[in-house]
């Protein structure tokens, strides 16, 4: 039979001779060691230090009572230790995301599962209870006897979070490290899921969240955040751990965030940038937000309007080219001018020696950086566009919108 915690908080236990220990007050989790087994357990008695029982000491569980495998003088003074994860002290009352539901949840109580092995019990933590059940253990326990709660609750609507769809929220940089070791499920899911559940914590916590995660995802999710949240968010990170977010970002993304920040922290950031990244930039902040520079990222595909098809296509296997955005690819002639744009759909339908001049799209066109963005909404709904490239006065490509672009600035508008 599972026990919760609140069923084990506060248990009596008893050595291999049937001598009293002390209650149960605290039992721990060693993520290093194995994410989800209860690895020790805090016994306490009046006056006397504190013991420590583990998990291998432990002869047997049930509601109120924990039997020992050892006599009392086998078991370890306690001694904090960081690398512990506290079941009462972190986990009940805490906020977590539930990765699967992809939502901000507050825990009530812990599900254990015991399971029996060479001559002891382990207890492994199986989900946590979010719902009304959990709440209402809390409030009954010790008021009402167990078996009451349980059929009071079995008529209650359930709320459970297996253990391996939940992610902690830590403000605290030592201990997001020390919980980091079993919760890495925040990475797999969608940015702008990711974004949106940061909407409901606090800023302590959106900074937890953001420093728990690797630079290409915070990057991707710093890119769907308000501007408001993003750029409280980035002017509180330690300015290399912001550099290195910036570095995984669009060019153009990482300009409009630069230019919501206060000068002095835009320069600071780009110092610690890499120079060619912050060069590019840099460029970038030069041009009115409401203009087609503004608006353009300066990193697009292109390439020469004579190439192959075949030949593009490999050419394009040895580049780190953005998949999930690569939609158009740009064309120049032997004078690296602009010469028009080939959708992707195109080049792959197309005959393997097909020249990427026959298979242009009509009809041709661009715009200069200094054109206003009410320009480029027009030509992107008139057209059905999905790229539009930017051309300095050479008629050299420089830039490229696409429709992701026009969407945001329609909607920070």
């Amino acid at each position: 039979m599972d026990l919760y915690a609140t069923e084990l908080m506060g248990a009596k236990a008893y050595d291999v001779g049937g001598h009293y220990v002390g209650r149960v007050r605290e039992f721990f989790i060693e993520p290093a060691e194995a994410p989800n087994r209860v690895s020790h357990y805090l016994l306490s008695r009046g006056h006397f230090q504190p013991l420590v029982a583990k998990h291998d000491q432990v002869a047997s569980v049930a509601v109120g009572k924990l039997e020992l495998n050892v006599s009392e003088r086998a078991l370890e003074l306690y001694r904090p230790n960081e690398s512990w994860l506290a079941v009462q002290k972190d986990l009940l009352d805490q906020q977590i995301i539930d990765t699967r539901g992809r939502k901000v949840v507050r825990v009530n109580d812990v599900d254990l599962t015991p399971f029996r092995t060479n001559g002891n019990v382990e207890l492994r933590l199986s989900q946590v209870d979010v719902g009304l059940p959990g709440a209402v253990r809390r409030l009954l326990q010790g008021v009402v006897p167990p078996k009451v709660i349980r059929k009071l609750q079995s008529k209650l609507p359930q709320g459970a979070i297996r253990w391996e769809f939940v992610n902690l929220v830590e403000p605290d940089p030592m201990r997001r490290l020390k919980l980091r070791i079993t919760h890495e499920k925040l990475e797999d899911l969608h940015p702008a899921d990711i974004a949106e559940i940061m909407e409901d914590l606090s800023a302590a916590e959106r900074q937890g969240i953001i420093a728990s995660l690797d630079e290409e995802t915070a990057a991707a999710v710093l890119a769907e955040l308000d501007e408001r949240l993003t750029t409280q968010i980035v002017e509180k990170l330690d300015p290399e751990k912001a550099a290195d977010i910036l570095e995984e970002m669009a060019p153009d993304a990482a300009a409009d965030l630069l230019g919501d920040l206060s000068k002095e922290t835009s320069e600071e950031l780009l110092h610690e940038m890499p120079g060619q990244e912050a060069n590019e930039v840099r460029e970038l902040l030069e041009f009115d937000p409401a203009t087609a520079g503004g608006m353009m990222n300066t990193e697009f595909v292109f390439v020469g309007e004579a190439s192959a098809r075949d030949e593009v296509l490999e050419w394009m296997r040895e580049q780190e080219v953005n998949l999930d955005q690569l939609d158009t690819i740009v064309l120049v002639d032997s004078l690296t001018q602009f010469s028009g744009a080939v959708s992707v759909a195109r080049l792959l339908l197309a005959a393997g020696d097909q020249r990427m001049a026959e298979l242009k799209m009509d009809p041709v066109l661009s715009l200069p950086p200094n054109a206003n963005d009410k320009e480029v909404f027009e030509l992107f709904d008139k057209y059905n566009l999905r790229m539009l490239t930017i051309v300095d006065k050479e008629n050299r490509p420089i830039g490229a919108i696409t429709v992701d672009d026009v969407v945001s600035k329609l909607l920070k508008d």
